[in-house]
């Protein structure tokens, strides 16, 4: 087979936590680093279908550029949003993320799957944490 045009889909779940695991990440600051995790992915050229978490860590599933590494993409993404954090003090302590992350690449019949995984997270969480694992 021969290919005139070159096709790229790849779908990666992201997770990175807050640096020590310290639960920094409030609604009010959801309300403000989601939308700016939106626009960072699109500016990079990465279409980010969802992101949700809780107050130490987040989730992405997106589709990564084709000129692009996803170690590249996170470590953008990262870096870009801690200080987009600290510059407008959004919060009372200085923020960062830990150093590492996992990457999980995910099948086009797994994204609607993993989808609802991440946007059930609170939910998901809270039921684990009442059936007593500290997470």
């Amino acid at each position: 087979m021969i290919m005139s045009h070159s096709y790229y889909n790849v779908w990666i779940h992201a997770v990175f936590a807050t640096k020590d695991r310290q639960e920094l990440i409030t609604l009010d600051l959801e309300e403000v680093l989601y939308p700016f995790l939106y626009a960072e992915f699109d500016e990079l050229g990465c279409k980010l279908k969802i992101v949700n978490g809780l107050s130490d860590h987040v989730h992405c599933l997106f589709m990564l550029q084709a000129q692009k590494s996803y170690a590249e993409v996170i470590k953008q993404i990262k870096g870009s949003s801690s200080h987009y954090i600290n510059q407008h003090n959004l919060i009372l302590e200085k923020f960062s993320w830990q150093k590492g992350y996992a990457v999980f690449s995910v099948s086009n019949a797994e994204v609607d799957t993993i989808y609802d995984y991440i946007k059930k997270q609170k939910l998901k969480h809270e039921s684990l944490e009442e059936e007593g694992f500290k997470l």
